[in-house]
Parts: C-alpha cells; structure tokens; sequence
C-alpha cells in the first residue's frame, strides 16, 4: 500500500451526524482495474438509505461503511491490461457495498470497464451525475421497451433521475408527460417535456393530474417520485411502470412492473460515454446543484434529505 488517503463515511447507522472523516489504507488496482483520484462525487439517495441501513449482514462488511455510486476525477494508477493511461480524466460507476466501499474518498479503485473519459468541455462535477443517475434512466427506459410516438410519463421530473428520463426520452422520439410545481415548471418545460401536469404530494391528486392530461393512461412511466403502487393508476392497462427504489408489485391491469437495479449495469463504461455524447451534442443536461467540500457530507446529506434539491448536490475532494 502507499501510504493513506481521506474517506467519509460512517462507522454506525443513524442520522446525518454519524458521516465523520475516516483516514484508510491508499488501495492499489489489481489486473484489469483502475485507481482514480477523486475530484468530484454525486450525493445520491442511495447514500442516505446505505448511512440510515448500513451494509446487510451476509455482506459481511466491516465498518467504517464509505457510501457513493458515483465520481469523476483522474487516473493516477493503472493495473495489468485496464487499458487506460495515468493522467486521464474519467468519470465513473462503484459499487459501496464491498469491501473498499464506495466513491467518499480520496481515491477509488474501479473495474476498468466502470469507466468513461471526461470530456473537455465537461467539468468533474458535471461528469459525477452522469454514471448512475445516467444508467438508472437508461436501464429504466430499456425495460419500458416503448416505441417512437409513444407516451412516457415522468414523476419527481424536478429532480435529477426525472430531468435525465425527460431529455432522454425525448431522445428516443417518445412524447413526455411530466409532472411540476409551480417554481419547477419552467423547468421542467425546459427540459422537453411536451405537457407538464401539477405535481402533488397526495398521490391521488397526483394520478388525477396525469390521466387529465392523458386519459387513457401514458404507455409508460419513470416513477422518480417513488409513489410506488399509487403510480400504477398513471399508466394505461397493459402499459409498463419502471420504479426506482425496487418496488416490485403487485401489478394490476396487465401492467409489467420493472424494478431499476443499477448494480446490473456496474460494468457499463460504454453506456456511461454515451451519454456523454448527449451532453456534448447539447441533448442531455447535467444537474449540478451546488458543490460542498467531502468534508461537509452530512451537511449535504442534511439538504438531500430536508428535500427541494434540484439537480445533485457534488462533494469536492
């Protein structure tokens, strides 16, 4: 090992106040890795589920637990046959839920095939949205199989995961049904959506406001307001429902159910340059919502939690 590096994370489950700093052992890549310095790292729900859960007991983890599933920076070491350079910019898709745990820190060991370049044009925490907010709405749209011309409705389409479903969406010809309150629906009609209904937190009210705007049902919805069974009643009998927190049913109306795993997709550096092609050809925009020191995570955590976040908040390391 060569020396030590800085990494956030949490050693007990709790609130916010259990994120502390913790100094770990560098990690070296093995054959077909790569080690990347950490510039920049998305704070995800996910992360706040895994620090109020930790890890599940036959994971076997030991503590202190490093969450985030996302980062961008530079590759400062390269093992046997990773077919990457020292010095490239990247950005990235990691699993916390192993032994090295995941992107809080200073440097971050990868599969080489987790891995995309960073486009000049692209700034590090930009490129920290992209991984896994990117395949979440990939995979998502993978499963609802919908065809051009059709109709896909999108909830929480304020936040992160929703504004890529919109711009993605409309990047596969299908008209976009999205949901907005007031001081969001400039928004989100920014980012393409062709009808923008209220958002509520009542979730009948919000079902009503989809099937005014489309009575028959939309053909498939991105659930990134996590209404779970409630969202069913947005989708046309026989339509399709991806959910986003592993909500897997039961179903009703014919309905197919899919549960977006991004952990199937830990080896997608492929798809994660692709969207980094949108982002270059202007037809996906990246959500920074403000940048915070790693120190300051479970300040952000606090933020991501209070809710109103538009975009996603970036540690800086």
């Amino acid at each position: 090992m060569s020396g030590t590096m800085v990494a956030v994370g949490f050693a007990r489950t709790g609130g916010c106040e259990v994120m502390e700093r913790f100094e770990l052992a560098v990690p070296e890549p093995g054959p077909g890795e790569v080690r990347i310095r950490t510039t920049a790292t998305a704070v995800n729900p996910t992360d706040t589920m895994y620090r109020l859960t930790g890890p599940r007991p036959k994971e076997g983890l030991a503590p202190p637990w490093i969450p985030g599933m996302e980062l961008a920076g530079v590759i400062d070491a390269v093992g046997e046959g990773a077919g990457w350079a020292v010095g490239q910019r990247v950005m990235a898709i990691v699993m916390p839920r192993r032994p090295q745990g995941g992107s809080y820190a200073e440097k971050v060991v990868v599969p080489a095939d987790a891995v995309a370049a960073v486009p000049d044009p692209m700034s590090d925490a930009e490129a920290s949205t992209l991984p896994m907010n990117g395949l979440t709405v990939v995979s998502a749209l993978a499963h609802l199989a919908l065809s051009p011309g059709d109709t896909l409705g999108v909830t929480g389409a304020a936040g992160a995961v929703g504004g890529y479903a919109i711009e993605l969406g409309k990047v596969a010809g299908l008209r976009v049904v999205a949901d907005a309150k007031p001081a969001d629906r400039a928004l989100v009609e920014g980012l393409g959506a062709d009808v923008v209904v209220p958002a509520s937190r009542d979730a009948a009210e919000e079902v009503a406001a989809f099937r005014e705007a489309v009575p028959g049902g939309v053909d498939g919805l991105i659930d990134a307001a996590v209404l779970d069974a409630a969202a069913l009643g947005i989708v046309r009998d026989g339509g399709a429902l991806a959910t986003v927190r592993f909500w897997p049913g039961p179903s009703e109306r014919g309905i197919r159910i899919h549960p977006v795993r991004v952990g199937d997709h830990l080896h997608d550096g492929a798809g994660i340059a692709r969207l980094a092609e949108l982002v270059l050809a202007g037809r996906l925009t990246p959500r920074v919502a403000d940048t915070l020191p790693a120190a300051e995570a479970a300040e952000a955590h606090r933020r991501l939690e209070a809710g109103g976040v538009r975009g996603r908040l970036v540690l800086t390391f």
